[in-house]
């Protein structure tokens, strides 16, 4: 298995060019529990609901179990249609059963900040309130 985290990182930079939304990515080995659950418990861990606007989402991903999530904030889901995730999650779906890791982060990363920029635009002097890094479990 493997992640170029560089490229996945600069994905993730260029999605928040586009949104003033944060969004992070957590990879584990394997997921303890459903991976909705398990993304809820990262994305509380990452402190990602302590963005000002409510605006963090959390793309989580199990290589061995090949579970995937994508998890927004209470400000993204109050404004959003309930099929909002579902077209980005649709999109990395082919590649994550490929193994392709580091594409399909990507290409999510670039679905969030083109779907967020509707409702979470982009502003002249944006802060970055979370770290663009990778974060890791196991």
């Amino acid at each position: 298995m493997s992640i170029d985290t560089s490229l996945v990182e600069k994905a993730i930079a260029d999605a928040e060019l586009q949104t003033s939304g944060e969004i992070r990515v957590h990879i584990e080995t394997s997921c303890k529990g459903e991976v909705l659950d398990r993304a809820s418990i990262v994305f509380a861990a990452l402190k990602m609901h302590k963005t000002e606007a409510r605006n963090g989402v959390l793309v989580y991903l199990s290589t061995e179990d090949r579970k995937f999530a994508i998890l927004g904030d209470a400000g993204i889901n109050s404004v959003v249609d309930k099929d909002f995730w579902q077209s980005t999650y649709d999109i990395a779906l082919p590649l994550l059963k490929e193994g392709k890791w580091t594409e399909a982060l990507c290409q999510t990363l670039d679905s969030c900040g083109k779907q967020l920029t509707t409702h979470f635009p982009y502003k002249d002097g944006d802060v970055n309130e979370l770290d663009n890094t990778v974060s890791w479990g196991d």
